[in-house]
C-alpha cells in the first residue's frame, strides 16, 4: 500500500487519515472520502463521507460518540453501503486497540489543531441538531422524567404505528421458530409473561410503564385479568384508552396517566414492569423495588423486563442519553437481582434474551428502510436518521454481548416463608407458546 504521508496526496482524506491514525494507533477501519472528492483508505471497506467541514468542527468541539452522532444525524457525515458494517470495523478496531492506545501529548494535539485550520475547520461551535432532549432541572425529578419519557415516546403515535407490528409491543419480542413474523414474537412473550405471573380470571394486574397497551390488552383479552396501566406518556395514554373501548374492555383495564411514585395501589396479584427500570435511575433503584415490594400481595409475583449492561459501562451512552432515552441507567443483571432482593423480593428466575432482541431491533430497523420516505413525511429527515443510527446501533450492540435483555421473576412471601409457587409450574411456562 502506498504510504498516505507521501507528498503526492494533499487531500483532505489523505490529510485527515494521517491525524486519525495517528490518534488511533492503528490504520484507518474504514474508507474515507471527503468534501474535495479526495478517498483513501482500504477499498473493500465501508466508506465514510465527509460531506462538509462542519463535520469536523462538531468532532473538535464534541470529540467521540455524540459528535459523530450529531454530524451524521444532520447529515455532514453518512456512510455508503451497510451502516451496520461501518459501525461493527469501527467498533473491532476500536476493540482490538484495547489499551494500547497512544496518548496525544500536546504536540500531537498542536499538529492537529494547525491541520484543521488549514483545512478550513476551525470555527465557532455549532448548535446541535434540533432532535437533541433539552432537560433542565435535577436528574429524576417528577418534572423532569416526564419531559424525558415525553421526548422519546411522545413523538407520535403515527410514527410508532409504522414502525411496530400490531401488537404496538416496543420491547423485546420472544423468538421461537425461525419463520416467526414479529407480530408472533411479541404475542409469544406477551404469554410467557403472562403465564410466569400465573395469571387467572380476575387476577390484579399492574403493569407499570405499560407502553402502548400491549401487555395490558393481551392479559386483559386472553387472561381477562384485571389490570391498571400507568404511563407517563400522554400520547401512549390516549392510544391505549381508545384499545380498551374498542376491545369492550372498560370493565377489566384502567389507564393511569401518572408517576410510579404517585401509585397508591396496593396487593395486586401480580406486577409487571417491561423495559421501564432502564428509566429509574441509580440512585432511585431502591426505592423502585422497594414500591415494587409494597405494590404486590404476599404470594403474588413480580416480573421486571430490563436491559443490562457490562460493569464497566453503565447508562445507554452518549448518543442514546442525548437523542432516544435521556437520564437512562442500566446495570449488570446481577446488581438488579440484589437491588430486587434487599426490597424484600425472593428472585425466583433469570432468562436472559439478548438474543431474541438482535432479531427484534433488525425486524424494526427492516421496518424503518422499508417505509423511509413515510417516516420522513411524517417526522422529518433529521429525527429518522437519529432512529436509523438507534436501531443500528442497538442491534449491534446486543448482537456482541454490550448489552442484554432479562426477564427476572420474583416473588413476595408471606410471614411464613411460602412464595405460592408450585413447584412443577416452571415446565409449563414454555409449553405450546407458538
Amino acid at each position: 500500500m502506498t504510504d498516505l504521508r507521501t507528498p503526492v496526496r494533499t487531500g483532505a482524506a489523505h490529510r485527515l487519515a494521517v491525524l486519525v491514525e495517528d490518534a488511533l494507533g492503528a490504520p484507518l477501519p474504514v474508507r474515507l472520502r471527503a468534501w474535495d472528492g479526495s478517498e483513501t483508505g482500504p477499498s473493500d471497506a465501508p466508506v465514510v463521507v465527509l460531506s462538509s467541514r462542519r463535520a469536523l468542527r462538531r468532532l473538535l468541539w464534541q470529540p467521540g460518540e455524540l459528535g459523530l452522532a450529531q454530524a451524521y444525524i444532520t447529515g455532514e457525515l453518512d456512510v455508503e453501503g451497510d451502516l451496520a458494517e461501518g459501525l461493527r470495523a469501527a467498533w473491532t478496531s476500536a476493540r482490538e486497540r484495547g489499551a494500547h492506545t497512544p496518548r496525544l501529548t500536546l504536540a500531537d494535539w498542536a499538529r492537529a489543531v494547525g491541520e484543521a485550520a488549514r483545512l478550513g475547520v476551525v470555527g465557532p461551535r455549532l448548535p446541535a441538531p434540533a432532535t437533541e432532549a433539552r432537560l433542565r432541572g435535577d436528574r429524576h425529578t417528577k418534572a423532569r422524567d416526564r419531559a424525558a419519557i415525553s421526548h422519546h415516546y411522545d413523538l407520535s403515535n403515527d410514527f410508532y404505528r409504522l414502525l411496530l407490528d400490531d401488537t404496538m409491543a416496543y420491547s423485546c419480542g420472544y423468538w421461537t421458530a425461525e419463520d416467526m413474523d414479529p407480530a408472533d414474537a411479541q404475542r409469544a412473550k406477551l404469554e410467557l409473561i403472562c403465564r410466569k405471573l400465573g395469571l387467572t380470571a380476575g387476577s390484579r394486574l399492574l403493569d407499570i410503564g405499560c407502553g402502548w397497551g400491549s401487555l395490558t390488552l393481551y392479559a386483559a383479552g386472553r387472561h381477562k385479568a384485571r389490570v391498571t396501566a400507568v404511563t407517563l406518556a400522554r400520547e401512549q395514554a390516549a392510544h391505549v384508552r381508545e384499545q380498551v373501548r374498542e376491545r369492550g374492555l372498560e370493565h377489566l383495564v384502567e389507564v393511569v396517566c401518572q408517576d410510579y411514585r404517585d401509585i397508591t395501589g396496593s396487593a395486586y396479584d401480580a406486577v409487571a414492569t417491561v423495559e421501564m427500570g432502564e428509566h429509574v435511575g441509580d440512585e432511585e433503584y431502591p426505592a423502585f423495588a422497594a414500591a415494587l415490594h409494597r405494590m404486590v400481595r404476599p404470594e403474588g409475583r413480580v416480573l421486571v423486563q430490563q436491559m443490562s449492561r457490562g460493569a464497566n459501562a453503565p447508562g445507554g451512552g452518549a448518543f442514546i442519553e442525548a437523542y432516544i432515552a435521556p437520564d437512562m441507567h442500566m446495570r449488570p443483571l446481577g446488581d438488579t437481582v440484589a437491588l430486587l432482593e434487599a426490597a424484600g423480593l425472593e428472585v425466583r428466575s433469570t432468562e436472559s434474551m439478548r438474543e431474541h432482541y438482535v432479531r427484534t431491533v433488525a425486524a424494526w430497523h427492516r421496518t424503518l428502510e422499508r417505509r423511509w420516505d413515510e417516516v420522513v413525511a411524517l417526522v422529518g429527515t433529521e429525527t429518522a436518521r437519529v432512529w436509523r443510527l438507534y436501531l443500528v446501533g442497538g442491534a449491534l450492540a446486543f448482537e456482541e454481548g454490550r448489552m442484554g435483555v432479562d426477564q427476572i421473576l420474583s416473588v413476595r412471601r408471606d410471614r411464613k416463608g411460602a412464595s405460592g409457587l408450585d413447584l412443577s409450574e416452571a415446565a409449563d411456562w414454555y409449553r405450546d407458546l407458538v
